[in-house]
């Protein structure tokens, strides 16, 4: 066998392997492009509201975060949203148990920030709760397959042999080395590659299908590379993803990773929720300063209890996701000192490109045009995992054929010696698979 019928064989079974979950991301995917809009429409009770007035403002979200907790006792509010995205929409909180109470029945609660009216929640992902988590549900099925830890595993490993056999598919559609004797072939490299590129419409369907499959993964190869590698960064990021790229670049550490864990954390920041807010503020203030940063928006708010630690969430000119900001300020929950700061660019050639990779997995780069390409790939990803089934399907037909024939045609053949041959003939004719002559 040689290297590259060698390499064949790994391709078609890794892609075997890879084909229903990567059919699984590329569906999920393609609609997870739209999150917001398809959440928007299946829960407009929720995800719509109407100003008071033209110009009304949203009331204070510390106030609204107050309401929330009172509304649910059994819960922590720890995660809020500064502002809502735009006038018509209203503004999340994330909930999660306190210690010794049970699970809770909702997790994400939606309010109207002009009224402070509670439109409703559910527990995210949940879809035993229906259709209005069905958004939630496809974002866990592309991540994890709705399966936790194990599933996000299982995405991470195919997103590596991903990785790995885009590598060897590009290898496989470069043309053979030429034969002295293949005086009949282009001599330059690539004119015999541009046929690799090529899709023959009007071939059968065998031809066809292969086209697609050979054709539809060069074309966008750069951009599948990207969703392959940024996929492992997403699912795999402390086991796989960070060794391998910080051999080569370097990383931002975490800010909190140097704070002590308590052991009797306080339920709610000591400082409280406003004043830590003010605190954090001031020293992103300084950052951008000194960094000659802008700042776009002041987005989320969220407390760590283990960590005493405070985290506001924001979005500047060193950010490059469109959707939400990646700015972070970290302080203590106790006096607001500063405990350390993320920049999702510009601060570490890891995070640079870690940023740009998972942003344009996630389409939030590029406005509503690169959000379409997005869509367009995730429905690309799916053909070329049903072509490379069908591709093998049929191959593994004709070997069955071929075997079968095979084993008929000597019998054949030994019937027609038997037939034709003389009594004396019949009994020296060697009934083997391998008979050819009389003796």
């Amino acid at each position: 066998m040689t290297v590259r019928q060698r390499f064949v064989v790994l391709h078609r079974y890794v892609g075997l392997v890879m084909a229903d979950f990567l059919i699984i991301a590329g569906l999920t995917g393609a609609l997870l492009v739209w999150y917001y809009e398809l959440d928007a429409l299946i829960n407009p009770q929720w995800l719509h509201v109407e100003p008071p007035a033209a110009h009304s403002e949203p009331l204070s979200p510390f106030v609204l975060r107050d309401q929330v907790d009172a509304a649910y006792p059994d819960a922590n509010v720890h995660w809020m949203m500064l502002a809502p995205p735009d006038a018509h929409s209203p503004v999340r909180f994330f909930l999660s148990a306190k210690p010794g109470a049970p699970a809770l029945p909702i997790d994400e609660v939606f309010v109207n920030p002009y009224t402070g009216q509670i439109l409703g929640g559910r527990l995210w992902g949940d879809l035993s709760q229906g259709l209005a988590n069905l958004m939630p549900f496809v974002y866990r099925l592309h991540h994890s397959l709705a399966l936790g830890t194990i599933g996000t595993w299982i995405f991470g490993l195919i997103a590596l042999l991903w990785t790995l056999d885009c590598f060897v598919g590009a290898w496989l559609t470069f043309p053979p080395p030429r034969r002295r004797d293949a005086r009949h072939r282009p001599r330059r490299f690539w004119k015999r590659w541009a046929k690799a590129w090529r899709l023959r419409w009007r071939a059968g369907g065998h031809k066809r299908a292969f086209d697609l499959h050979r054709a539809g993964g060069l074309w966008p190869w750069a951009l599948l590379l990207v969703f392959a590698w940024s996929g492992v960064a997403l699912t795999l990021y402390d086991q796989v993803y960070r060794p391998t790229t910080g051999l080569f670049l370097s990383f931002q550490e975490n800010p909190l990773d140097a704070v002590p864990t308590r052991a009797n954390p306080s339920p709610q920041p000591p400082i409280g929720w406003e004043p830590g807010y003010h605190a954090a503020r001031q020293h992103l203030e300084a950052l951008a300063q000194d960094r000659e940063l802008t700042i776009h928006a002041l987005e989320r708010f969220a407390y760590t209890p283990h960590k005493n630690a405070l985290k506001l969430m924001a979005r500047t000119s060193s950010d490059v996701n469109e959707r939400f900001g990646e700015t972070w300020v970290y302080v203590d929950a106790t006096d607001g000192a500063p405990l350390g700061h993320y920049l999702p660019t510009g601060e570490a050639a890891g995070n640079t490109v870690t940023t740009w990779l998972t942003s344009l997995h996630i389409a939030a780069v590029g406005g509503v045009g690169y959000r379409v390409v997005a869509t367009g790939l995730g429905l690309t990803v799916i053909v070329l995992s049903a072509t490379g089934v069908i591709i093998w399907r049929r191959k593994k037909i004709v070997a069955i054929k071929q075997s079968g024939l095979n084993e008929i045609v000597p019998e054949i053949r030994t019937s027609k010696l038997t037939r034709h041959a003389t009594p004396t003939q019949r009994e020296s004719i060697t009934l083997t698979p391998n008979s050819r002559h009389i003796k």
